[in-house]
């Protein structure tokens, strides 16, 4: 009977082992009723696009009226047609075109924002104004407007001068009276770099005996109605207000940027611009210039599904946004993806869309 019984319980826990599966070390009971698992294995480089749990994102833009806020409202509802039931909060808390700081500590701040690429690529490569680098930021798309660095002088001082371009200018060290916009905007630093492709600074212009004037929208236009000031440098785009007024209302002189000018600035991050004949009252030719377009940006951490579906809303509402924002027709959903377009990296999530449809991107 002892045999039998060893016999018996010896069988028993041959059983019970291959139960267990007992030849690939695992301690769990096969459960034959468990779903399928569809998604990829962790290591396989692939996630889910798949949306789960509520979508509750912040989207800083700067104040109503201004293109930054008139950007986010329309992108935020091409967000939530992609993702009904996604809730997505505008602010006014961006300082525009260069808001690339503001997404830092993995969107504390806001998990969206609206920038312009060549200052995210500044903002995430060193810093700007006085910010520590932002490696932590990624894009959704880029290449959403057609603004340019413009450059104007007033028809008296070229009158008086027979200066007609920045490099004439900064050759012959004139003293000019410069006025642009406030610290800490997208204007100023256009400024700062025209100057340091030609290889001087703002200070140096005021060390000839020049005016470097930093002020508001308004204050730039009356200034040169009033030929308080020669130039100034800005980065907009066509139909900008004050500039519109200005040409309508005093005689300017568009400059236009030298070859290898350009060439520099886009060595920095800009791209090349095309500024159609009569954007501005008076300027009977095109200009060729440079210029860094709207880019929306993320901070990494952002849910892959998430800016999947985002890049999918902005690629596939492209006539709904160029409805709302007359120069979203110029965005091209198939080179919204690319490095010149977008200053920093595309977010995995959205780099998968990307890949999907074929476009370039990287």
């Amino acid at each position: 009977m002892k045999k039998v019984f060893a016999l018996i319980l010896t069988l028993a826990m041959a059983l019970s082992l291959a139960a267990c599966g007992g030849d690939n070390g695992s301690s769990q009971p096969a459960n034959t009723d468990a779903p399928a698992n569809t998604e990829a294995p962790a290591d396989s480089g692939e996630q889910s696009t798949e949306i789960s749990g509520n979508v509750d994102l912040t989207f800083a833009a700067q104040e109503v009226g201004t293109a930054a806020y008139n950007y986010a409202a329309a992108i935020q509802t091409a967000i939530v047609k992609e993702i009904p039931g996604a809730n997505i909060s505008i602010t006014t808390t961006s300082p525009g075109g260069v808001g690339a700081p503001v997404i830092v500590n993995g969107g504390a701040q806001c998990d969206i924002v609206m920038s312009n690429s060549a200052p995210a690529k500044w903002s995430m490569e060193e810093g700007i104004l006085g910010n520590a680098p932002t490696p932590d930021i990624c894009a959704i798309a880029g290449g959403l407007g057609h603004d340019f660095v413009n450059v104007m002088f007033t028809q008296k001082f070229v009158d008086a001068t027979g200066i007609t371009t920045v490099e004439e200018l900064v050759a012959q060290k004139y003293p000019v009276k410069l006025v642009i916009k406030t610290n800490g905007t997208f204007g100023e630093l256009a400024a700062e770099k025209v100057f340091e492709a030609l290889g001087v600074t703002l200070e140096d212009v005021a060390s000839w005996g020049g005016v470097v004037e930093k002020t508001g929208g308004d204050a730039i236009k009356s200034g040169l109605q009033d030929d308080l000031y020669d130039m100034t440098i800005d980065h907009i785009g066509a139909g900008q207000a004050n500039t519109s007024e200005l040409c309508l209302t005093h005689d300017m002189y568009d400059v236009q940027l030298g070859e290898e000018t350009m060439a520099k600035m886009v060595e920095m991050g800009y791209d090349y611009v095309t500024v159609e004949a009569n954007t501005w009252n008076g300027q009977t030719e095109e200009i060729k210039t440079v210029g860094s377009q709207q880019v929306i940006l993320v901070p990494t951490s952002l849910d892959y599904a998430v800016a999947y579906h985002m890049a999918k809303a902005v690629c596939e509402n492209k006539a709904d946004l160029a409805s709302a924002v007359a120069a979203m027709s110029y965005f091209d959903p198939e080179t919204a993806g690319t490095l010149t377009l977008t200053g920093v990296p595309l977010h995995p999530g959205a780099a998968a869309y990307y890949e999907e449809m074929g476009y370039a991107h990287g």
